[in-house]
């Protein structure tokens, strides 16, 4: 796992810019600090920083394709969890390979494949690849969109990095906002392609974008499809128990220490037993996969349930170690590390981006440099819930009902920090013309009943959206601590084959997550098996609400705050006890101070 940067430019001598592409590498130590380095040509410059994690010693990038005068140029974020097989029918080609890496596989698959080389690749990457013979250069995301990839425009060409702050280090990209870029963080939509930043955009998860003399092209190689399902409810729960076990052993393999996030639900708790049971069979019966929770030092006395958590996450993490045998710990952090404002820049600046969940990113980010200090990989249950659809809205009524996003019945405008009136920037009709265009993306297959199209909708909003904003968290808070998260239930098979299973099949029991609770007996406690969706916990110790609300206090005694956020609809969070402070007006003051910390560390240009 690593960070990838650089640029091509059809106006200007690269090799003469090496200080800009060093800054440009250098911005993403962290997600990569067991080495970096550039490669310098005419048209392009290329960098790289590496966390080493598959042939510590043969992997080193930028990577050609030959020591001198290359015609391939590649600088690679992921795992491709086929390169054995991929290695294999390349040197049947008549392919040489001089190191163990996946990394030279995805070199030479271009020799092979050029363009083409995204549909053979199976795993999560983001990479870019110069080809000096053809004066081209390639960027390719994976399907799901598990790997960042952003670009801007610059003189002749484009810029590219794995977060936009490497871009910032190009002298012909700023950190700029105006009104479009609000709209996109604050409407809650997490669209693909725009960001916050003017001028800035992702690579489409499952896209290839290609810069050449005759300018820049984007497509897609890979989108969800609708096709016919014709599996009986037995062999439905055998393809996933097969899909998912598959998907699991493919992301086993690592040179450096691996363990598993275990929160105590399903997902969780049926991924980690899989790799346990693979372990076992790989290095022997005494073998113990690692697993580690997060929990805060107020809980055991403290929680309360709220709209977002049914229940204490400790126990039932414990209880699923000792079921499945895992060597379990649980990172134990204070209110006051929460509030801590070293840590919440910290994480403002990994996301590089306002937009977060507050204590529970500041939580993400501590866990993982807990982690990091045993593991380099550890591998997580995300995606679960809207693979096998898990969420409330695939339940509710009203949500199946309402003509919107159906997380906006959840954070909506509660949960949103409001934004100053007086910048009429018109967020309900941007939500209502995004939900249109997202309606109008969704395939359906002839003579599917209302409901099942219906449903077919909240999973194609909940994998194309929801699921983007879950990713890239996950990813920018692991990799700002030097750790890679892997995410098997974001195999693109497995996510298609879901995709087409009738809602009848994905709850035939009567609950959420059917097919996966189906293969989760015997891999997981009964308790666990039948617990109610709980999300990602959140500190309830009123020193942690009162040290927030004086944290908002100060952003909003700065004229830049004041400007963006209504000051009118904030100040009832600040009056209410911090005892009695709800979570969704907590989260509005959490997004006060994020504003804040963002203003302050990247100084943007904000033209409105």
């Amino acid at each position: 796992m690593c960070g990838i940067t650089g640029w091509a430019s059809f106006h200007q001598d690269a090799r003469t810019q090496a200080p800009v592409i060093e800054a440009m590498t250098a911005a993403l130590t962290p997600r990569g600090p067991d080495a970096g380095g550039v490669w310098l040509g005419e048209r392009a410059a290329i960098g790289h920083r590496r966390l080493a994690v598959i042939d510590l010693e043969g992997g080193a990038q930028p990577m050609t394709d030959r020591p001198e005068k290359p015609d391939l140029v590649l600088t690679y974020s992921g795992e491709v969890y086929n390169h054995h097989h991929l290695r294999t029918e390349l040197r049947g080609r008549g392919h040489a390979f001089r190191t163990r890496s996946d990394t030279e596989v995805v070199l030479r698959a271009y020799e092979e494949w050029g363009e083409s080389i995204a549909d053979h690749l199976e795993g999560m990457f983001a990479f870019a690849l110069w080809d000096e013979r053809a004066q081209r250069l390639v960027l390719v995301r994976d399907r799901l969109g598990v790997k960042p990839l952003f670009w801007a425009a610059v003189d002749g060409g484009l810029a590219f990095a794995s977060e936009p702050k490497a871009l910032f280090a190009h002298p012909e990209i700023r950190p700029r906002v105006d009104a479009d870029g609000l709209r996109e963080a604050y409407s809650l939509l997490f669209d693909t392609g725009p960001t916050v930043w003017s001028g800035v955009r992702e690579v489409e998860p499952g896209g290839v974008l290609v810069l050449d003399r005759g300018g820049v092209r984007e497509r897609r190689y890979w989108q969800l499809e609708a096709t016919d399902h014709t599996d009986d409810q037995d062999a439905a729960i055998e393809q996933i128990r097969a899909l998912v076990g598959a998907a699991a052993r493919s992301q086993l393999e690592a040179d450096v220490p691996l363990c598993s996030l275990l929160s105590g639900g399903i997902d969780s708790t049926v991924l980690t037993a899989l790799l346990a049971d693979e372990l076992r069979l790989r290095e022997g019966p005494d073998a113990r996969v690692r697993s580690y929770a997060v929990d805060y030092s107020d809980q055991a006395e403290q929680f309360t349930g709220d709209v977002l958590r049914t229940g204490h996450d400790t126990p039932y993490a414990t209880e699923a170690g000792t079921f499945i045998g895992t060597d379990h710990s649980t990172v134990i952090l204070d209110p006051r590390a929460l509030l801590d404002p070293e840590h919440r820049k910290a994480v403002v600046v990994a996301r590089d981006s306002p937009i977060g969940v507050g204590d529970m990113d500041t939580s993400l980010y501590l866990l993982f440099g807990k982690i990091s200090e045993h593991s380099t990989v550890a591998l997580s249950g995300e995606a679960a819930d809207e693979v096998f659809g898990g969420y409330p809205w695939f339940h509710n009524p009203k949500a199946l009902a309402a003509e919107t996003f159906p997380w906006l019945l959840v954070t909506g405008d509660e949960a949103a920090m409001p934004l100053n009136p007086e910048l009429d920037l018109r967020i309900a009709e941007f939500r209502d013309d995004t939900y249109r265009t997202a309606l109008a993306a969704v395939p359906h297959l002839d003579g599917e009943t209302p409901a099942e199209q219906r449903q077919r909708e909240m999973q194609h909003l909940s994998l194309t959206r929801w699921l983007r904003q879950l990713l890239h968290r996950k990813d920018h808070l692991s990799m700002a601590q030097g750790l890679e998260v892997r995410v098997p239930y974001c195999d693109h098979r497995l996510v298609d084959y879901a995709f087409n299973a009738p809602w009848a099949l994905k709850s035939f029991d009567g609950r959420e997550k059917s097919l996966l609770r189906a293969i989760g007996t015997g891999l997981a406690p009964e308790s666990v098996l039948h617990r109610p969706k709980s999300h990602y916990p959140a500190t309830h110790h009123p020193d942690y609400n009162r040290g927030l609300q004086q944290m908002a206090r100060d952003a909003l005694a700065t004229e830049q705050v004041r400007t963006l956020a209504d000051e009118t609809r904030i100040k009832p969070c600040l009056d209410t006890p911090p005892d009695r402070l709800q979570w969704g007006h907590r989260l509005r003051l959490e997004r006060v101070v994020d504003l804040f910390l963002w203003l302050d560390h990247y100084r943007p240009e904000v033209a409105l």
